[in-house]
């Protein structure tokens, strides 16, 4: 296959913020105002009416444009139907021809609409609806911003769940659990990012420039101080190039809703673009194509690079970054995808960790020369690592696409066909590494200590994940644990790790509540998601902790609430919710419900968190965040139950 030229790197690191960053500062061409009036028991008016705009032509409703409608009403239940939806003044027929000379109806200036509903069920307090249309400006056929709009309802039920509740986290009955919510896994994520460099260093696209580069400071230097100044200032412009990339994500971060890092990680459409991304990655290091950006941004950078002075060192660490992508972008991309949903400054450790790995071989063998000479020749095994690599990228797209199932509840990612998928991955490693899959360039001449090692590994890997496809006490594989879908997600009808498991309520925090007050103990809450690894974790490997599990069974009442469930709440239900910051937010789904009520009350929008009330909604303790220690996590609910028994 030809060479292919993408704008990979802006692509994907980007359009995450293109997807989730949309501002609020875009403007309809067209601004609606809405009212509702009864008619009937179960059917209203709906009254659309808009000023105008110079200039333009909009299309009455109830036109086909081409296949299209001209104006589209649309609500978040499927039982209001549409009698009928009237444009009611100022229309004008003409013969369009955008549209083969077809005769439309179209308002210039002010515009006023009437759409008349009927309601299956109980008419809900507060209607939640969209409004899309399209208009003529000149010759231009244009799409307008949907106008989202809220119309009360006269005789309609009010939503009778509350996001607002009377909990203090910053004035607990006890003083313990974690100090805000700040994330504590930065070195962590720190580690990976270095980890990633470390593997993008022994790639071909960037290991033979350590040797090239080192000799080019170290011999056009007149001085070899110089020559090292030169050098660590082109290791440090590495790692400031990588750090870089997540400065869009800090500043956006300011403007946008905080859940957003959370949608970004939970978005459907956005984890099956992550899943063909990194299939396109995966194919690249199998050696079918190679993804680069375009030639003349490496020439660019490249052609100032010469220049002999601070910049010219920038622009050469930015042609390394540039040329080098085919190699690191899949890698450094896979790292960002998966930590997304943290925020910014997880993005910021990684990439930062990513571009140390980098930028530091430069500096330390421009300071010691002699090392060049230990380090192993450029060949065939460059070519094995990216193979590898292609394998591995294949089973993180089979994560991404997994999340998107999780989320969806499609069935077509069980837990055992997800494991199934990564026996077979690490099995094609395995025949890769021992010459049997021939994948490009893999002649194996001899099988050197290195090869065998990694053989061992991913067979062991490999022999490691078997039991994950039965319903044995054997399928739990903690050592992935938070990968694979949940338990509960499984092919199996009774699987036989659940029976031993405490099942909290299911996104009921009315009913726990009540059951809490009935009992009276302390209510526990689970903020949790579909799609979140460490939520996994704790509930596979520190809730069935003894000590934890008998705690969680006899002293509390436990709900789990999904910021990430889809499903759509009764209409009923649906409300337009006032945040503490003054933003009026949409509540539509289940997620949206749980995700506000975590972020008004818990001042939190990261999972998983963990908050003890009482019956009477007063924060018992402060939160918890992820703890891996089964000793700390039961500490802090004793510490719980204490403070609920202080408040009887």
């Amino acid at each position: 296959m030809s060479l292919i030229k993408h704008k990979l790197l802006v692509v994907f690191l980007l359009f995450i913020c293109a997807a989730g960053f949309a501002q609020e500062s875009e403007r309809s061409a067209y601004q609606w105002k809405v009212t509702a009036n009864k008619l009937a028991a179960d059917k209203y008016e709906l009254l659309f009416s808009s000023p105008g705009t110079g200039g333009t032509q909009l299309y009455a409703p109830a036109q086909d444009l081409g296949g299209t409608a001209s104006a589209e009403l649309s609500f978040n239940d499927s039982t209001i139907a549409i009698e009928s939806f009237t444009a009611t003044n100022n229309t004008k027929e003409i013969t369009s021809a955008i549209f083969d000379n077809k005769k439309l109806k179209i308002t210039e200036g002010p515009a006023a609409w009437k759409a008349v509903i009927l309601f299956k069920n109980a008419a809900p307090a507060l209607l939640l609806g969209k409004l899309s249309v399209y208009f003529n400006r000149g010759e231009e056929f244009v799409p307008d911003i949907p106008f989202e709009f809220s119309a009360a309802i006269e005789g309609g039920v009010a939503s009778g769940s509350k996001i607002k509740i009377a909990a203090d986290i910053k004035n607990p009955v006890n003083n313990c659990g974690d100090n805000g919510t700040e994330n504590k896994s930065l070195l962590t994520i720190f580690l990976l990012g270095l980890a990633g460099g470390l593997i993008a260093l022994i790639t071909p696209c960037v290991f033979p420039m350590i040797p090239v580069t080192v000799t080019f400071f170290t011999k056009k230097s007149l001085h070899r101080k110089r020559g090292i100044t030169n050098a660590i200032i082109y290791g440090l412009c590495i790692f400031l190039i990588y750090v870089a990339i997540t400065i869009p994500f800090h500043i956006a971060s300011k403007t946008i809703s905080p859940e957003i890092f959370n949608n970004i990680s939970t978005n459907v459409w956005l984890n099956l673009i992550f899943f063909i991304v990194f299939v396109f990655f995966a194919f690249s290091f199998f050696g079918l194509y190679e993804i680069g950006l375009p030639s003349g941004l490496a020439n660019k950078a490249d052609s100032k690079s010469g220049l002999g002075n601070i910049f010219g060192i920038f622009f050469m660490a930015g042609t390394l970054a540039i040329v080098s992508f085919s190699c690191t972008g899949p890698i450094l991309g896979t790292l960002l995808a998966n930590v997304a949903n943290e925020g910014p400054w997880p993005l910021t450790a990684g990439a930062a960790g990513f571009g140390i790995a980098l930028g530091l071989p430069f500096a330390l063998f421009a300071m010691f020369p002699n090392w060049l000479q230990s380090l192993p020749k450029s060949g065939g095994w460059m070519t094995n690592v990216k193979v590898v690599l292609g394998f591995i990228e294949l089973a993180l797209a089979i994560k991404f696409l997994a999340n998107a199932d999780n989320v969806e509840q499609w069935g077509i990612l069980k837990r055992e066909v997800f494991v199934a998928l990564w026996i077979i991955i690490g099995l094609l490693i395995v025949l890769y590494l021992l010459g049997v899959l021939k994948v490009g360039y893999n002649k194996v001449q001899q099988f050197k200590p290195v090869r065998i090692g990694f053989i061992i590994l991913f067979a062991a890997i490999t022999i490691y994940l078997l039991p994950g496809v039965t319903n044995t006490k054997y399928a739990g594989m903690k050592l992935i644990s938070g990968f694979p879908p949940p338990l509960s997600y499984s092919i199996y009808k009774h699987n036989v790790l659940l029976a031993k498991r405490i099942e909290p309520m299911h996104n009921d925090y009315e009913k726990a509540l009540a059951q809490a007050k009935a009992e009276g103990k302390p209510l526990l809450i689970d903020f949790t998601g579909w799609a979140c690894v460490n939520c996994r974790r704790m509930e596979e490997l520190v809730w069935t902790d003894k000590e934890v599990d008998s705690l969680m069974r006899t002293k509390f009442v436990v709900v789990s609430l999904y910021v990430d469930e889809k499903t759509k709440l009764p209409v009923a239900e649906q409300t337009v919710f006032k945040t503490s910051e003054g933003k009026e937010k949409q509540i539509i789904t289940v997620g949206d419900k749980w995700a506000t009520f975590q972020s008004e009350n818990f001042d939190a929008v990261a999972q998983p968190q963990y908050a003890i009330i009482n019956a009477d909604e007063k924060a018992l303790t402060r939160t918890k965040f992820y703890t891996p220690d089964p000793v700390q996590f039961a500490k802090w609910l004793k510490c719980g139950i204490d403070a609920n028994e202080k408040k009887k």
